[in-house]
């Protein structure tokens, strides 16, 4: 099935090239940051085919799914934007480590790293974490691979084991990462996280315990639902202890003092125990990050076997919307000065809250198709959607579902909320953009329109 499918996707190509030309031409005003339609369907073709990303060429095969939309993002790098409100969070997040945790010559403790290449191996994405090969996070209608071997990565642990096997003990990682995802105003196929890591020595985490000398780090017990089994009690709790508090200081940094806070218990197959921390912001619980110590397993593999450590993941995007009151994921893409000036501080610790551009009136379409017997997913048609209707695309909401007596057979309907950021548009523009989905659905998704 596979095969018949990439065989329908190479025949349809030259008709959806032609299809997205007239497209574009009735279109002239794009979304913001976006290409015209033409060239953002497809990376390459079938297998025999290569793509070119980042200076390097990568062979095609049954695994490839990556859009031009997704590679037209890749190498923006925002959290690098001077100004830009990704920016402004990595940028606080990194000086409060350098002046909260210095090292034995006064020189920072963290290194940074905030411009690693974001595509990395599956054995980097996956398998340095402990992912089971069966683990649902490998799916390829949840991720973008370049191949079978190659991806987009999908968080910036995929860079733990390296940094750890080069022989780091504290260290962030900054970047961009990619998931397939539903679209509304808080997804989008590509974001950025923040990742920190810390190892300690036996000396290191018992300095100034008393009788610390006499503690260790490992036995070999029983993995209970609080503790690793490689690990003492003593040197869980004093690592939770360092994490907990070192978050809590951070958050506090972030959104000031008196905050209330909360420690979820939760899974990751990279760490145990694990939590995610939750804050009481303007009365309402968010969730703002996930973390835990780290699986023992994974820092022996990496070469540090001596050594115990905490590891903690954040998203920038969430951050800054929580921050500074920003709406839509999608303004993160914006080059509209209206949203950039107001960014650009004196203080990166300033505060600020984004006043909201002119809100355009949005136009709804709706779509309703019978599925293939096989081989479809929610995330193959939100890509498409993504892909043609770019980020005129506001929101994509799954309405109804529903399963024919005698056939069988399922149709789903959605809704597609458009809406420009910067103009008003009418339902004659939008009328071809729907088309477009309409028409790609059938060819490339094997769905029966019912439209």
């Amino acid at each position: 099935m596979v095969c018949s499918a990439l065989r329908r996707v190479a025949r349809v190509r030259v008709y959806l090239v032609r299809k997205a030309s007239s497209v574009s031409r009735g279109h002239q005003h794009q979304a913001l940051g976006s290409r015209p339609a033409a060239a953002e369907f497809t990376a390459g073709g079938a297998p025999g085919g290569v793509v070119e990303l980042l200076g390097k060429s990568y062979p095609l095969d049954d695994y490839s799914n990556l859009s031009r939309k997704v590679l037209s993002r890749v190498g923006r790098n925002l959290h690098n934007k001077q100004h830009h409100p990704l920016w402004l969070i990595k940028e606080r997040v990194k000086e409060h480590f350098y002046k909260q945790y210095v090292g034995r010559f006064g020189t920072p403790l963290f290194s940074v790293y905030d411009d690693l290449s974001p595509v990395v191996t599956t054995w980097q994405n996956f398998d340095s974490l402990l992912i089971p090969a069966d683990h649902p996070s490998r799916k390829k209608g949840d991720n973008y691979y370049l191949n079978r071997t190659h991806m987009l990565r999908a968080h910036t642990s995929a860079h733990q084991w390296d940094l750890l096997h080069a022989g780091l003990d504290a260290f962030l990682v900054v970047g961009d990462v990619y998931r397939r995802d539903q679209i509304d105003s808080q997804h989008y196929p590509v974001f950025h996280q923040l990742e920190a890591v810390r190892l300690f020595s036996k000396h290191e985490l018992f300095a100034g315990i008393k009788d610390g000398e006499s503690l260790q780090l490992f036995e070999q017990s029983s993995r209970s639902t609080h503790k690793q089994e490689t690990h003492t009690m003593e040197a869980l709790k004093l690592v939770e202890f360092d994490l907990k508090q070192t978050l809590t200081r951070l958050v506090t940094h972030l959104f000031g003092d008196g905050l209330d806070i909360k420690w979820v218990d939760c899974y990751f197959p990279f760490t145990h125990p694990s939590f995610e921390l939750e804050i009481n912001f303007h009365g309402e619980w968010l969730e703002v990050l996930g973390c835990g110590v780290m699986e023992q397993q994974l820092v022996n593999s990496a070469g540090a076997q001596d050594k115990i450590g905490w590891a903690f993941g954040l998203g920038l995007e969430r951050l800054a919307m929580i921050l500074y009151d920003i709406p839509d994921i999608r303004l993160f893409w914006s080059e509209d000065e209206r949203f950039l000036k107001q960014f650009r501080l004196s203080d990166i610790n300033q505060k600020v809250k984004f006043q909201p551009l002119s809100k355009y009136p949005a136009v709804i379409n709706d779509i309703s198709f019978w599925l293939p017997s096989e081989n479809y997913t929610e995330n193959d048609f939100y890509d498409l959607v993504r892909t043609i209707g770019g980020d005129l695309v506001e929101k994509v909401d799954l309405i109804d579902k529903f399963e024919h007596p005698k056939t069988h057979k399922t149709s789903h309907c959605y809704r597609i909320t458009y809406r420009h950021m910067e103009r008003t548009l009418c339902q004659k523009e939008v009328r071809h953009v729907h088309q477009a989905v309409q028409e790609a659905a059938v060819q490339l998704l094997a769905v029966e329109g019912r439209f």
